[in-house]
């Protein structure tokens, strides 16, 4: 894209003002610090210019918006023609207590839902579970069967607006749920739209919530890909998280490279169960981190629109367009929130969004300011909506398509970190691909070091977090804290012993049965899990089939 005799000439000019006009100002003043990095700890220089992205080819390596290899956007005219959906990640406690909050935010203009489920839920447990113990509700709402859902979405059109649902393990159970209840409402599930998270592989990686072993964890991902295609063409049957990969404490390049080479492993699942790429792929969807440092966090999404692109059409053989986008979720992040001085937490996840948007994001989530001490209340989940819709409406950011392309910064770091994910990709196909990979440890170590380099210049103030290593105060926290309902969790366990007592547990038993039949064979378990759930069966005796055919997955122990 650049004469080359140009560059030459740039690069000389360069020289002379490094000997010149820099050398001037560095004796005189110096510079903040001998070493600028992005969070992740990768060098920045003092200046960029044409010669950083001398190879840069525009119709190859950037193209124009809604064209391949989408780097710019995966829509012509990106937030000029829609923005993007305002998805609040919400749930505690019992189902009327998050309903009451959905509709809440709704009012306030959130224009998609996103749920929280709490630990037992995310484990397959039923909240009367000895393992559910001490649990209930705190990290998001309890969903114990079919009766709970109905709750939870008692009076919402989700035929309307559409619902991302944080779950994996039981993925398909809660999926089944939530077609059936929006069923008796008399909503078809082809009129539904929305994400289940269900990517079990991030799970083995960095979540931990997993339920079974990874083959027949993958074979039921790919069962949900399968009935989606077929009966659910509006629902994205995955989302593809690099956001508790990033929260586990992986850097940018990590988060991009682990999660893109997830997404691989999934293409190659469903393309091994005989499903044509095209019937499945256009539904995948991926959920990224956006954390503090700005630049990093644009180029990082950038880079994962143009891999994506290129791997489905050239590895893969993808012939529709729509399987070559990368469409996404993104959450600020979590990680950075402090419990000090809570109030910076606002900035932090400004700056976040922001980032988000340049990125190209296909829907957000903002982090409340009182995250870090409690599940948000209206006060702060009000204020973080409201960042989003102040950025929509009066940052004039949604103006234009990719503002930044063309940033000799942000096109040298989107083709740095691009370089650096195909460097991670290469050593895990040495390893044997993803799933060996996680039973030799290899993700989680890489993790756990990066964590640990980040934990290290906080603690010996070579990074600065305000208000926890610099500039702290000790001012008394003001801002109010979410109680929620003491009574709640007895009103859910009276919820779940009358579904038992008023339901027909004969059908239920032989549902029970046909679903471990089909688990044992190999067969799509979903329309079997679909009948168990219009049963009222649990969640916790659903599981339970699939553990008692599956087994339960332990972790390797890796020293």
């Amino acid at each position: 894209m650049f004469d080359q005799d140009k560059l030459a000439e740039i690069n000389r000019e360069k020289e002379a003002w490094e000997k010149t006009t820099l050398q001037k100002t560095l004796d005189r003043f110096g510079e903040r610090r001998e070493e600028f990095v992005t969070t992740s700890s990768a060098p920045v220089e003092r200046l960029y210019t044409p010669a950083d992205i001398a190879d840069l080819d525009y119709e190859r390596d950037l193209g124009f918006p809604g064209q391949y290899p989408f780097t710019r956007g995966v829509h012509p005219t990106m937030y000029r023609g829609r923005l993007w959906t305002m998805r609040m990640f919400a749930g505690f406690g019992t189902a009327e207590e998050t309903n009451a909050r959905y509709k809440y935010l709704l009012e306030h203009g959130e224009t998609g839902l996103s749920v929280a489920f709490d630990f037992p839920t995310l484990y397959g447990y039923d909240t009367d579970a000895p393992e559910a113990e001490g649990e209930f509700g705190k990290c998001g709402v309890a969903v114990s069967s079919l009766a709970d859902m109905e709750i939870l979405f008692d009076g919402i059109p989700v035929d309307e607006i559409t619902t991302s649902m944080t779950i994996n393990g039981p993925a398909a159970v809660i999926w089944a749920m939530y077609i059936v209840a929006a069923e008796k409402r008399g909503i078809p599930m082809e009129k539904l739209g929305g994400t289940i998270q269900n990517d079990i592989l991030k799970e083995y990686i960095a979540q931990k919530s997993w339920l079974l072993p990874p083959k027949p964890s993958m074979r039921l991902v790919v069962d949900t890909f399968e009935f989606g295609s077929k009966y659910l063409p509006k629902w994205n049957t995955i989302s593809i998280s690099g956001y508790h990969i990033r929260e586990a404490g992986a850097t940018a390049v990590q988060e991009l490279a682990f999660t893109l080479a997830d997404g691989f492993e999934y293409v190659k699942a469903g393309i091994e169960r005989g499903l044509d790429v095209d019937e499945f792929a256009p539904r995948l969807s991926f959920f990224f981190n956006a954390h503090n440092d700005f630049f990093e966090e644009i180029a990082k999404y950038r880079a994962a629109r143009r891999i994506w692109a290129r791997e489905m059409k050239e590895r893969f053989g993808a012939k529709n367009p729509r399987s070559w986008w990368l469409r996404f979720h993104t959450q600020t992040a979590g990680c950075s929130l402090t419990a000090q001085q809570p109030e910076n937490n606002i900035v932090r996840t400004t700056i976040q969004a922001l980032a988000a948007v340049l990125g190209g994001t296909q829907s957000l989530h903002t982090n409340s300011m009182d995250e870090a001490l409690a599940l948000p209340s209206e006060l702060a989940v009000r204020i973080a909506l409201r960042t989003q819709q102040i950025i929509a409406h009066e940052s004039g950011v949604t103006n234009t398509v990719d503002p930044l392309a063309g940033s000799y910064f942000v096109e040298a770091l989107t083709n740095r970190m691009e370089k650096e994910a195909y460097q991670y990709f290469e050593k895990i196909e040495k390893l044997g691909g993803v799933i060996p990979a996680i039973e030799r440890g290899f993700f989680q170590q890489e993790i756990a070091e990066a964590a640990y380099r980040y934990q290290h210049e906080i603690d010996t103030k070579r990074r600065t977090i305000v208000g926890v290593n610099e500039y702290v105060s000790q001012e008394p926290l003001t801002i109010p804290i979410l109680q929620m309902d003491p009574e709640g969790e007895r009103r859910q366990l009276e919820r779940l012993a009358r579904v038992r007592r008023e339901r027909d547990n004969v059908a239920v038993e032989e549902r029970l049965s046909a679903l471990r039949d089909a688990a044992q064979g190999t067969e799509n378990l979903m329309p079997y899990i679909l009948d168990a759930v219009r049963a009222y069966c649990t969640l916790g005796e659903i599981c339970g089939v699939l553990r008692e055919v599956f087994g339960e997955y332990r972790e390797p122990v890796i020293l």
